[in-house]
């Protein structure tokens, strides 16, 4: 029986993807539910699994699009594995324990990255170097197209110097489409401010081992600002707000996005009904979803929706930048690095962790003041906590 296999949908609005890689080669016999190609849609890379056992005939190249729907290889069901023909002699004989580092060049290198079957093919035939790789695939695997890169880095111009060219994800083309778009058809500002996170440093000093050790997860900056962002959000509604034609909508709730680094671009996983989560809650959902998103994990649905972001440069060492807007949301935070600066402190100079926050957002919907009082507000939260955010009681905040 020859199996269509057919390009599912990633999710709503979502017409076309991209061929990203194929993890087996035509012809080669694969199992039911065996990831066989890997697939890049607008909003993160998925794992195609093989519908049924047999061998496969592709049809679509790699890099190239398809539509939802469209065949991409043929399952021939009716062809047995090879491997199960092995003789009972082989079979019966014991079997020693795998080893996982493969001699790439005999008696050279040795292969300690995980690669997909076509990668390590090329790398064999070109006596490479694995470790010298940086993989783009999932956990840090190296795929084929990590490989091309490096041979083909080999290109030059007339003065010898090398270069190399591969083509754009489909992710990387649709942030970079959002972003301009957005510059292009919003009125966008930002309005900066300092915290003094003295208060948030003391706090993480006194509780974080005993946070860790009863919850199996850090005591973060994102959690503290997270609840600083859901308060201020139900007292600024304009922030927490999207333009839809010639109407506004106003969110009663705060799906807040946390924008992730990942290995094909920048992700914003969502946290959904942030304003009735505790600290810990927070902690665990951000962990959660960063590691699904670095690991290439990340659902479509995890990523749909928000209705503000908050971002963290602070963690590359950026000291202030102006974050885009993430459409359609109306505004969005942008967290940066922590350092010690002299402040005047009740008319003595003092020094402080100082953090620089900014707020960029649409001219469209949200006005001078609004913008303006909304940091504030995030500013006060962040530099007296133990009030604002904990009710005067930090262990029990915490769930201490």
């Amino acid at each position: 029986m020859l199996l269509e296999m057919k390009v599912p949908s990633p999710g709503e609005s979502i017409s076309e993807v991209e061929i990203a890689e194929w993890i087996v080669e035509d012809g080669d016999y694969v199992e039911k539910d065996e990831t066989i190609a890997e697939i890049d849609s607008d909003k993160a890379t998925l794992e195609l699994p093989a519908e049924d056992s047999g061998t496969i005939k592709i049809l679509i190249g790699n890099g190239e699009t398809v539509s939802v729907g469209q065949v991409v290889c043929i399952i021939d069901t009716s062809v047995k594995n090879p491997k199960s023909l092995v003789n009972k002699k082989e079979k019966s004989q014991p079997t020693k324990p795998s080893i996982e580092k493969k001699s790439v060049k005999e008696g050279t290198t040795l292969l300690t990255k995980k690669s997909s079957p076509l990668a390590s093919s090329i790398i064999s035939q070109h006596d490479m170097i694995p470790d010298s790789f940086i993989g783009s695939g999932n956990s840090g695997k190296i795929m084929k197209d990590d490989v091309l890169n490096v041979i083909n880095s080999d290109l030059g111009d007339e003065e010898g110097r090398s270069f190399s060219k591969s083509k754009l994800s489909s992710l990387r083309r649709k942030i970079a489409t959002r972003l301009v778009s957005v510059k292009n058809e919003t009125a966008m500002l930002t309005t900066f401010n300092e915290i003094d996170m003295s208060a948030v440093f003391d706090i993480r000093r006194k509780f974080k081992e005993e946070f860790k050790e009863k919850h199996n997860v850090g005591l973060g900056f994102m959690s503290f600002f997270t609840k600083a962002v859901t308060k201020s959000l139900n007292e600024f509604r304009d922030v927490n707000s999207m333009i839809d034609g010639d109407y506004i909508i106003h969110h009663d709730f705060c799906d807040v996005g946390i924008a992730v680094s990942a290995p094909k671009g920048l992700m914003v996983p969502v946290i959904r009904n942030a304003e009735l989560m505790s600290f810990k809650q927070i902690e665990l959902e951000v962990k959660d979803l960063a590691t699904k998103a670095r690991d290439g994990k990340i659902t479509i649905k995890e990523m749909l929706g928000g209705t503000f972001t908050i971002t963290n440069g602070g963690v590359f060492g950026s000291m202030l930048s102006t974050p885009i807007i993430n459409p359609p949301q109306s505004a969005i935070l942008g967290m940066h690095n922590i350092l010690e600066r002299a402040v005047v402190v009740d008319g003595e100079i003092k020094i402080r962790p100082i953090m620089y926050v900014a707020l960029s957002y649409d001219h469209r919907v949200i006005d001078g003041r609004e913008s303006v009082g909304f940091l504030c507000r995030i500013k006060e939260c962040i530099e007296n906590p133990k009030q604002l955010l904990m009710n005067n009681s930090i262990k029990k905040a915490l769930d201490l």
